[in-house]
């Protein structure tokens, strides 16, 4: 029985994904849920399974290539199947079938319209790009004017884009544009030879445009503290077998610090919040993200209604975003709805950051490296584990004030966590 293999529903606000590896070749025999590809949407990585035992008997788009939600991506057999795969082979043929249609009206009448403009391809057509064609264009910043439509009367549509875009063709350069990787200096001959251009993943193009729009977007400012670690330290060490032992989850410090966060938080609503037009929607829950790097690009899963949560539960929901993040399991819900986000770059080795709003939100904190520094206590200077923090806020909606009582309020929680366990 012949099966189409079609791009599933991704989840909210995603209508795209490029297709990133296929893990079968045509003709290979698969179990069911077995993966037959990966797709890259904007947000993670999605494997499409084998909806039974069966044959991968075609696939119809290549690595590389963006496809819709519901796109057809390969014909499947299911059991032994081959006469099966054979038989609907027809069908796989159809969409390349209709190109020669496409083509025809340039022979007749429609020719000298196509040809009537300046010698740019596609110029001269009266037909708009489609929709999907047209969406790309201004994504990639190009014209119709520089593609070769394929599509009645010259009309282009996404796959002539998509071919324009794979021979190289890119964005004008004109003296109101000032985009830097548009007007890069070609290499000299001995450089280049020794380069490798490799094409941006989804999530790395999306991670690159979010955040140079929260940059144009908020008014960014960044406020920072140092915390005694000290404190939160010595209860870890003499409590973190105990909590293992109980929990079945290592005590770590980022429960700590959610839980402090969310103290902040509570007493100052505007860093929980969020600008929707003239309004400001203030959040009465508190879905906390944490960042977490892979070696395909940082991921924010997102820890929802932390408040309603102790230590251990904190700690397990943490852990498992990090196994599934490094094996590229986090599903597109795990990463929605964040009010505020936590980044850890002192696991990297870091000692002091201004992290980059996720917008829409309006703060987030960076943790840094715990290093033994000189302090003075009681008039005497003594050696304290001590960390910088770094809280990135949108001043549009955050005040001064408002920033540093917040980071102050974290860092009397970390200095004394009995504050957390009081709620005080």
């Amino acid at each position: 029985m012949a099966t189409e293999i079609r791009v599933p529903t991704l989840g909210e606000s995603v209508t795209e994904a490029t297709v990133g590896q296929w893990f079968k070749k045509a003709g290979d025999s698969v179990a069911q849920d077995e993966p037959l590809v990966e797709l890259e949407t904007d947000k993670v990585t999605v494997e499409v399974p084998a909806p039974s035992a069966g044959t991968l008997s075609e696939i119809l788009v290549e690595e590389g290539e963006t496809v819709e939600v519901g796109a057809l991506l390969a014909q499947f057999s299911a059991g032994e199947g081959a006469s099966a795969a054979k038989a609907d082979a027809p069908k796989a043929e159809e969409k390349p079938a209709e190109a020669p249609k496409a083509e025809e009206p340039a022979k007749s009448e429609d020719a000298p319209r196509a040809e009537a403009g300046p010698s740019t391809d596609g110029k001269g057509s009266d037909m708009p790009p489609s929709p999907a064609a047209g969406k790309m264009l201004a994504e990639k910043g190009i014209s119709a004017d520089q593609v070769q439509g394929s599509g009645k009367r010259g009309q282009v549509l996404k796959e002539d884009v998509l071919k324009a875009l794979e021979s190289g063709i890119t964005a004008p350069v004109t003296p109101s544009q000032d985009k830097p990787a548009a007007v890069r200096a070609p290499s000299a001959p001995d450089d280049a030879s020794r380069e490798e251009r490799v094409r941006m993943t989804r999530l790395r193009q999306t991670i690159a445009r979010r955040l140079k729009d929260a940059q144009d977007t908020a008014a960014m400012l960044t406020t920072f503290n140092d915390v005694d670690m000290g404190a939160v330290m010595d209860l870890r060490k003499e409590y973190k077998e105990l909590f293992e032992k109980k929990h079945g989850v290592r005590l770590g410090f980022m429960g700590f610090f959610v839980k402090a966060v969310i103290q902040a938080l509570k007493e100052v609503p505007a860093v929980n919040a969020e600008i929707d037009g003239t309004d400001i929607v203030y959040k009465n829950y508190y879905h906390i993200g944490v960042a977490v790097g892979t070696d395909k690009g940082l991921v924010v899963p997102v820890v929802r209604d932390a408040d309603q949560m102790g230590l251990a539960g904190i700690e397990k929901t943490i852990n498992d975003f990090g196994k599934r993040a490094r094996d590229g399991k986090l599903g597109i819900e795990d990463m929605q709805g964040g009010t505020f986000t936590i980044s850890n770059g002192g696991v990297y080795g870091s000692l002091l950051s201004t992290p980059i709003l996720n917008a829409p939100q309006p703060g987030i904190l960076g943790m840094h490296r715990i290093e033994e520094r000189p302090v003075a206590r009681n008039g005497q200077v003594v050696i304290r584990p001590m960390m910088y923090l770094a809280l990135s806020y949108d001043h549009r909606i955050v005040d001064g004030k408002e920033a540093v009582t917040f980071l102050v309020r974290v860092k009397e929680s970390i200095e004394d966590p009995q504050r957390l366990v009081l709620d005080l």
